[in-house]
């Protein structure tokens, strides 16, 4: 897994064999922040690429493929989203989509890592701006935090309409992220109607990681849903799960809203697409 010199190429190996890669030109910073390697190199047809302790995180050219997908189905579904938490994201991308709706008053994004943070603010083309004013206090609507997700949810004492958790693979230490545990603080900290999504891994690779984390909640949330959307860089169908507070109908989405978007991935018009799932992990989902 990794840069090989050799072939100009960075290559994530997926289980089984499965490789995603990208030609690069140069790798253009490395470090190892406190938690987690950190790279980000220059590819040949994508823009840059940012890497986590060998995984591929985003690219530049198609990153929208993954924030769209992971903030406007629920923040469409939800009638009136408008205080937001983003658990992880510290690329900017993720706040970024949630920002883009009128309705949010305060969204706070809840990062571990300053050093993603910091290497997203220099080096990448996503949120850049964006993350400058955070760093200074300088965003009316947004708020970043530098600290643990899972404990900022047990022991905030605000409520939020939408919770959205931008993290790493359901795998090793981001684990905590699909207990039934930290389910339960979501559940808690959402209003009296709100929504919650997570990614949930590749489709394909990752189907038992998808299988527990729906498990668990399921005993949480009042409904779960799942789907799966295709993004540049991943083991691609990605899946996601949403966990519904109150009587919300995450099947139907706001599409006046979303047109004034003006979207380039996610299409709010052919929402009910997201949820085509290849058939033998839909059984197994319902079967869960």
């Amino acid at each position: 897994m990794g840069y090989n010199e050799k072939e100009r190429a960075f290559i994530e190996w997926y289980p089984r064999g499965y490789g995603v890669g990208f030609k690069v030109k140069q790798r253009i910073f490395e470090t190892q922040t406190e938690y987690q390697r950190l790279e980000i190199y220059e590819t040949e047809g994508f823009g840059k690429l940012l890497v986590l302790d060998g995984t591929v995180q985003l690219v530049e050219v198609g990153e929208e493929s993954y924030h769209e997908a992971l903030v406007h189905p629920v923040m469409l579904a939800h009638p009136n989203p408008r205080r937001v938490l983003v658990i992880g994201g510290g690329d900017g991308g993720t706040l970024r989509e949630v920002l883009r709706h009128k309705t949010v008053e305060k969204a706070t994004m809840v990062e571990i890592d300053e050093g993603v943070v910091e290497a997203s603010y220099l080096y990448l083309d996503v949120a850049s701006e964006l993350l400058d004013r955070l760093i200074k206090k300088e965003e009316p609507r947004g708020e970043l935090i530098i600290g643990d997700g899972v404990r900022y949810l047990k022991e905030t004492d605000e409520r939020f309409d939408v919770i959205i958790v931008d993290s790493t693979d359901p795998v090793g230490p981001a684990k905590l992220l699909f207990s039934e545990e930290f389910y339960r603080s979501a559940y808690e900290k959402l209003n009296e109607r709100g929504l919650y999504i997570t990614q949930a891994g590749s489709v394909y690779l990752f189907t038992n990681e998808l299988l527990d984390a729906y498990r668990a909640m399921k005993k949480v949330f009042d409904r779960v849903y799942y789907f799966s959307f295709p993004v540049i860089g991943y083991a691609s169908p990605w899946s996601f799960l949403v966990g519904v507070k109150g009587d919300i109908d995450f099947r139907k989405v706001d599409v006046e809203r979303g047109r004034e978007l003006e979207l380039y991935y996610y299409d709010p018009e052919r929402h009910e697409t997201l949820f085509q799932m290849p058939k033998y992990v839909r059984d197994l989902l319902e079967r869960a």
